[in-house]
């Protein structure tokens, strides 16, 4: 039987005895149904995974023994920054769960000219909430100890700003003979996605004047959700782990 790899907040440090979190405990015992003497594999976001193996097991509470620490070599040395458009229905989803798979360190959602996605409030903090547990989903799937962090929604201006610590910032632009592949080697990369409809020729060349550069993946216009996943691929192949 395939040993479960579960996420939790709550602390982890070989030999205790801890209580699951909320969400964890509700899919170890609501979900899976394990039983005291089961072998759990968790994570906390710190960089290991943890054997545990669980002492208590309710629909409400599950406590666990824990185990010597493993470290986890699946992070990538390269550090990627997403800025994604808001798309309507799954697809924001899509771009999240296959981000996280593809190494991004953080996703920042973009609000944008021809974006038709509107949140405020409490139905944006819904969606952030929503999609972080899309991420820590993805996360125990593909074996990450690190859970990559969902920003709140940000304008242009403030995407901008926020990505000034990149040494390599890239908009994606089918309009342009640059690639990949001219380009230094980088540490950290920031790409920007734009929507369904495309960025703006004001907000391309908003972010030429911000330090992006234009960057196209191919002859071929691929939609918002493919976009970010094609360019991580070819990042990740470049400059990161994948080939490696």
């Amino acid at each position: 039987m395939r040993v479960p790899r579960i996420y939790t907040s709550s602390p982890l440090s070989e030999g205790c005895t801890t209580a699951l979190d909320e969400n964890a405990a509700q899919h170890v015992g609501r979900v899976l149904r394990m039983q005291p003497g089961q072998e759990l594999r968790l994570f906390n976001g710190d960089g290991h995974d943890y054997p545990a193996t669980i002492t208590n097991a309710s629909k409400k509470q599950v406590d666990v023994q824990v185990g010597t620490p493993v470290a986890n070599a699946t992070e990538s040395s390269l550090d990627i920054v997403l800025g994604q458009t808001l798309s309507k229905g799954d697809r924001m989803d899509y771009a999240v769960q296959k981000a996280v798979e593809m190494g991004v360190t953080r996703i920042v959602p973009l609000t944008t000219e021809r974006c038709d996605v509107k949140l405020k409030g409490d139905r944006e903090d819904k969606r952030l909430r929503h999609w972080q547990s899309v991420a820590i989903s993805a996360a125990e799937q593909c074996g990450r100890a690190r859970v990559p962090e969902i920003l709140p929604v940000m304008t242009l201006v403030e995407w901008f700003e926020h990505t000034t610590d990149c040494d390599l910032r890239l908009v994606l632009h089918h309009r342009t003979e640059q690639s990949l592949d001219s380009m230094n080697k980088p540490a950290r990369v920031a790409l920007m996605i734009g929507p369904e409809g495309g960025l703006s020729p004001e907000e391309i060349a908003a972010a030429e004047n911000s330090g992006f550069l234009p960057v196209a993946l191919g002859p071929r216009v691929l939609r918002t959700e493919t976009a970010p996943i094609a360019a991580m691929s070819l990042c990740q192949w470049l400059w990161g782990d994948i080939g490696s």
